[in-house]
């Protein structure tokens, strides 16, 4: 008789903010922008794919794949997540993205764009506005302020946290949103979804597997960690 399956979640989220806090920190307070180039794109890119990881556990926790039956660690934990990311508020986000789940590629879907289903730009703009606002502005000014307080350099607030920050924001509609829901091919279903047909490796690096699109519609509950079984299971 098999045991009840191990959830990895927690320790998977865990890695992936402490690599984000040590990068970040580092990229702030320490890493000097006269680095050779290199130095400083490798940061950068590394921030993005990590606060990339960050937004998709605070995705899980939406669903209570995060920590499934314990409402209120889902919610303190993508509460934080999300707040850390761009002060976005969990419970706006949380309803927001349910009604993607239930009208997914149309007008009612808060994340699709129908009046433009397969231009990138006008998509993003209109993703981009939906949830960032002059709260989520506020927030990042007061973070801001603090950490030159605290001895981070402007340009450094700048180039190395906001750059990262944004560009995360592009990876996750590029790779979540926009390639798995744009109208440039039939879909396989009511869901309106489908999935980049990409090795696990890729794939976990684009956008942490979920890109496996159309397998999260079909089983919402499953964290990003599982996703790729899903895949395989269904397109041996």
């Amino acid at each position: 008789m098999k045991g009840k399956p191990v959830n990895m979640g927690p320790a998977y989220a865990a890695l992936i903010f402490i690599a984000w806090a040590a990068t970040h920190l580092y990229s702030l307070f320490i890493h000097e922008l006269s680095s050779p180039i290199w130095i400083t794109v490798g940061l950068i890119a590394l921030q993005c794919w990590l606060y990339t990881g960050l937004f998709i556990v605070a995705h899980d926790t939406m669903h209570g794949s995060f920590a499934p039956g314990k409402a209120r660690l889902n919610a303190f934990v993508g509460t934080s997540i999300l707040f850390i990311y761009a002060g976005f508020n969990w419970r706006e986000m949380k309803t927001a993205h349910h009604a993607h789940h239930d009208f997914p590629g149309t007008d009612k879907d808060p994340d699709f764009n129908a009046s433009n289903p397969e231009a990138f730009w006008p998509w993003y703009l209109k993703f981009f506005l939906t949830y960032f606002g002059w709260r989520q502005f506020g927030i990042l000014f007061a973070f801001t302020i603090i950490y030159i307080l605290l001895g981070a350099s402007y340009l450094n607030t700048i180039v190395m946290w906001a750059v990262p920050a944004i560009l995360s924001s592009v990876q996750l509609f590029y790779f979540g949103t926009y390639l798995t829901h744009r109208h440039k091919a039939p879909f396989p279903d009511h869901h309106n979804a489908r999935t980049n047909d990409f090795h696990w490796v890729v794939s976990l690096l684009s956008c942490f597997h979920f890109g496996y699109h159309h397998e999260h519609h079909l089983f919402p509950h499953e964290p990003w960690w599982r996703l790729p079984k899903r895949k395989k299971a269904l397109r041996p």
